[in-house]
């Protein structure tokens, strides 16, 4: 039996049985909190929206519906309060921020419960993402002391030539649902350790992160109106992006999230020419070539798809595999799903793969792999829809770039193979995107990994590695996968404006 007949004929993975049991949020936890936080207090709205576990479909909490009202009310807190918050001194703001660090750590446990609930992701997971995302807060807790001005040799021998680093002012933090503690603290940090202070819309799905993180930077000091969340439901959020970028008093945007809506919000940004920051789709290819450590490029291939089910803007979503270890590559990984994933809910230990976020996202994969069985393709594992908007993680190979899988992000466990020949092609289909964020590739040739990094065009390049987050590196991409940078010693100057001082009249 051949090894790919072997892979279809083993069984496709079941939603277990313990996933018939009641899972519930303990109205108790300590870090729940319902309400917006504006000025340093909790502000309730008219209405309230209803907060989902994505695995059962269960109502978790009501919050706050906040619309343009609060969304204002915040944006002046937040103006008010930067006058005073860029005064402090870059120790001041490091402390506070290594403070905020200190509390998430010792709160990890409940953070990474309220990130299951609401995201769906494996605790082991959500446990990683609590310190992923205090880890920013570590390190611009650092680099806050580190914010350096230049003094240039002047043509002239009566003048000083001084380029000193300001903070821009009041940024509007607009994070998505798939991080949603780490996508917050990611650009707050950088945003609070530069002097800025901010105005959070954190998604509808999972808002329960972003207050979360509001009791637990009051607790560290950071002080009323520097720190501001505004959760709102779908429908008003329309409404309260427009606040956040148009209002005059608002400097800067960054947003996390898709290529079209970061448009619209450029286009509403434009007028008042503010700062932006845009870190949009991806649609990260995954190379292996002939010279490759097979099974390195297995474990790396699970790492980087099926983190959080598949729902990561870095994840991998088209595998070229070179002719001479396709087969085996498919064998292994086949063997590797069977072996690793196991579908439940977040909370269930051993659980590795939890729900997609709702029922539209599980819709979408399966139109995927509809559409690529229509043309061709070829299902080894998975390849169906369970309850709710659970998916079975699926490898089609047979694939061609005719498919949508290969032309569209997924956002959902489905990996697709696509067999070539020559780097030259490989390199081809890899580029031919309108998006650039991540890549990866697997192999043992030196020459090859320099040439083929250097023509990848994307912002970040993973060799025989599929996971390459991390606070210390510069986090970006390139073509319409968005402006700015993230992380690094460069993601504060997102959040910094320079000004040329000129002086003059100096006696030589």
């Amino acid at each position: 039996m051949s090894s790919l007949r072997f892979l279809r004929s083993r069984c496709s993975l079941r939603l277990p049985a313990a996933m018939l049991r009641h899972y519930s949020l303990d109205a108790s936890h300590p870090l729940l909190r319902t309400q917006g936080y504006v000025n340093g207090r909790w502000l309730p709205a008219a209405s309230q929206f209803p907060v989902l576990d994505p695995a059962t479909g269960e109502e978790i909490a009501r919050v706050s519906d906040c619309g343009p009202e609060e969304a204002k009310q915040a944006v002046d807190a937040a103006y008010e309060a930067f006058h005073s918050w860029k005064r402090n001194s870059a120790k001041e703001r490091s402390i506070v921020l290594r403070k905020w660090f200190e509390l998430m750590m010792l709160h990890k446990e409940e953070l990474a419960e309220l990130i299951t609930y609401e995201c769906g992701k494996p605790m082991s997971e959500s446990l990683g993402e609590v310190s992923y995302s205090a880890s920013f807060l570590e390190w611009f807790s650092e680099e806050a002391r580190r914010v350096y001005g230049d003094v240039v040799p002047s043509p002239a021998k009566d003048r000083k030539i001084l380029l000193l680093k300001q903070p821009v002012g009041v940024a509007s933090i607009i994070t998505p649902w798939n991080f949603p503690s780490a996508m917050i603290t990611r650009k707050v940090a950088a945003a609070l350790a530069a002097g800025c202070t901010v105005v959070v819309k954190p998604a509808e799905d999972t808002p329960l992160s972003a207050l979360a993180l509001a009791e637990l930077a009051e607790k560290a000091g950071v002080p009323p109106g520097v720190f501001n969340v505004v959760p709102c439901s779908r429908e008003k959020t329309p409404a309260v992006g427009e606040v956040l970028c148009t209002d005059p008093l608002v400097a800067k945007i960054s947003f996390t999230g898709s290529t079209a809506t970061g448009k619209l919000l450029l286009k509403m940004a434009a007028d008042t020419v503010k700062k932006a920051s845009m870190e949009l789709g991806g649609h990260a290819p995954f190379i292996v070539f002939d010279s490759a450590d097979v099974d390195k490029a297995v474990s790396g291939a699970m790492a980087s798809k099926f983190r959080n089910s598949g729902q990561t803007c870095v994840c991998s979503n088209r595998f070229l595999v070179q002719s001479g270890v396709h087969d085996a590559f498919v064998d292994k990984l086949g063997r590797a799903m069977d072996a690793e994933l196991r579908l439940g809910h977040g909370s269930e230990p051993g659980t590795t793969q939890g729900p997609l976020i709702n029922t539209r996202a599980a819709e979408k994969v399966v139109h995927q792999i509809s559409d690529a069985v229509s043309r061709g393709a070829k299902v080894l594992k998975g390849g169906k829809r369970l309850d709710g908007s659970f998916m079975e993680p699926t490898l089609l190979v047979g694939v061609t770039t005719e498919m949508i899988c290969t032309k569209e992000e997924t956002f959902g466990p489905l990996l697709p193979v696509i067999r070539f020949n020559t780097e030259e092609e490989a390199l081809a289909i890899a580029n031919a995107s309108n998006v650039g964020l991540a890549g990866y590739f697997f192999s043992q040739d030196v020459s090859q990994i320099w040439r083929v990094t250097e023509a990848l065009e994307v912002g970040m390049v993973g060799v025989n590695e599929g996971l390459l987050s991390t606070p210390e590196a510069a986090f970006g991409g390139v073509k319409q996968s968005g402006l700015g940078l993230e992380g690094s010693k460069y993601g504060i100057d997102e959040y910094l404006e320079v000004k040329y001082m000129c002086f003059g009249g100096l006696k030589p």
